[in-house]
């Protein structure tokens, strides 16, 4: 049975045992949230991975994205970035390859890593029609759903799916005056495919044999958000709201089914409408998780949006989001790199903790409170230990080692907290009494 299923059962799994456990939770609540769909566990059972827990009242998850590019092919790389990943605190991976071997990749990405693993179906095929007939538009829809099975049996945990791209959707894309057009590379494929064949999305119509499929092997489906905006210009308009609409009657018919489910988000929206979109689709598809793409709150940092998304991250945290993807300084701009992939990480990490501390400091800020009382002591191990980078932090104040051992080089001398634990501290409380 699927993890919901168990858990409509009022079975508690291995799975739901490990995520009470890391996020300090009654086991019972996780079981409760999951059978309502509140809580996804990301948990192919065709393989072993982390149990990680996504949705209400949990902590922010991050996730990464690796995957070659048709211009840079290196599978050996794409590893090595998955790992750094991993050390930098990515709790989930997507391998979003579109060049090379894909199956071997998968399969190879797979192996190397105990994170819950995602992917995009709709790439291999849109890719094995280019290579095979010149076109995406030439895709054949039986292979959509070979591509489907044949990734979960490998032990994909969660599943990008496009099947909120139909007619109607896209009726309300073309009425838009979008500056950004449609920016979604899957969403891309199947509409294109869509127009060409005058015909229905086939992951639409045939949306019941993708549950059969993801029942079968408790693939998490994260639903899509083709229509997300590429542009802050586009964002919350009537195309998105209407795939949201679909988004939720999909919801409805995976959880008839007990079929864990994600829902995808912007995208690139401004800062005032980010708790406005987390409200309509917790609203729309009823407290299902919720996956924000970054997101990117200004279109004009490239090179630097990793740090543009760590603000919408932060955001999305603090008013309900449930599991941000990263942006690297890449985004917009190339294939990340090694350094790109620590440096996503790390940005989004800190913005979803922000978000998360606004929510509950007693809960989420406990290193935080440490930190405070480490730094008040000068005890710079202990500051080490409360930080998220400990080797990171030490690397820096080492190479600029300061003449007192409990300063820093900022000071020096002059530090204040060691002028104020010498004199003020130590004063009486009746001091300043007149």
């Amino acid at each position: 049975m699927t993890q919901m299923q168990e858990a409509k059962k009022g079975n508690i799994t291995e799975a739901m045992k490990n995520v009470a456990e890391n996020e300090k939770l009654d086991v019972e609540y996780i079981r409760k949230m999951v059978a309502k769909g509140y809580i996804a566990i990301p948990d192919n059972n065709q393989r072993e991975s982390v149990a990680v827990g996504i949705g209400q009242n949990l902590r922010t998850k991050v996730n990464a994205t690796i995957g070659t590019s048709t211009d840079i092919i290196d599978v050996d790389m794409e590893l090595e970035k998955a790992k750094i990943a991993e050390e930098a605190g990515a709790d989930t991976l997507m391998e979003l390859s579109i060049g090379g071997d894909l199956d071997a990749i998968r399969r190879r990405v797979l192996k190397n890593t105990e994170k819950p693993v995602g992917s995009v179906p709709i790439y291999q095929t849109a890719v094995e029609s280019i290579q095979n007939n010149g076109s995406a538009i030439y895709m054949d829809s039986d292979d959509m759903i070979k591509n489907i099975e044949k990734q979960a049996k490998d032990g994909i945990d969660f599943m990008a799916i496009h099947c909120s791209v139909n007619r109607e959707t896209l009726k309300r894309l073309k009425h838009e005056d979008r500056k950004g057009g449609l920016v979604s590379r899957g969403g891309s494929f199947i509409s294109s495919w869509m127009v060409e064949n005058d015909a229905e999305n086939p992951l639409y119509e045939n949306y019941d044999q993708i549950l059969d499929i993801t029942e079968e092997y408790d693939v998490c489906l994260s639903m899509a958000n083709a229509m997300r905006a590429g542009a802050l210009t586009d964002s919350t308009d009537r195309a998105q709201i209407q795939e949201l609409i679909v988004l939720g009657e999909l919801v409805d018919r995976a959880r008839q089914r007990g079929v864990q489910t994600i829902v995808e988000g912007p995208g690139h929206i401004p800062i005032n409408e980010i708790e406005t979109n987390i409200n309509i689709q917790k609203k729309m598809c009823k407290n299902a998780p919720f996956y924000m793409l970054g997101p990117i709150v200004t279109d004009i940092a490239p090179a630097y949006d990793h740090i543009v998304s760590a603000i919408g991250a932060a955001q999305c945290a603090r008013y309900g989001a449930d599991f941000i993807c990263y942006v690297t300084p890449a985004e917009h701009l190339a294939l990340p790199g090694r350094q790109d992939v620590k440096d996503g990480v790390i940005a989004t990490r800190i913005g979803a903790h922000a978000g998360d501390i606004a929510v509950d400091m007693d809960r989420f800020g406990e290193d935080d409170i440490r930190m405070a009382d480490a730094r008040k002591s000068l005890n710079w191990n202990k500051q080490y230990s409360c930080a998220l980078w400990p080797e990171d932090a030490k690397a820096i104040r080492d190479k600029r080692p300061p003449e007192e051992a409990d300063t820093c080089t900022m000071c020096g001398n002059y530090c204040a907290i060691k002028i104020v634990n010498k004199w003020l501290d130590k004063a009486s409380t009746d001091t300043f009494d007149d």
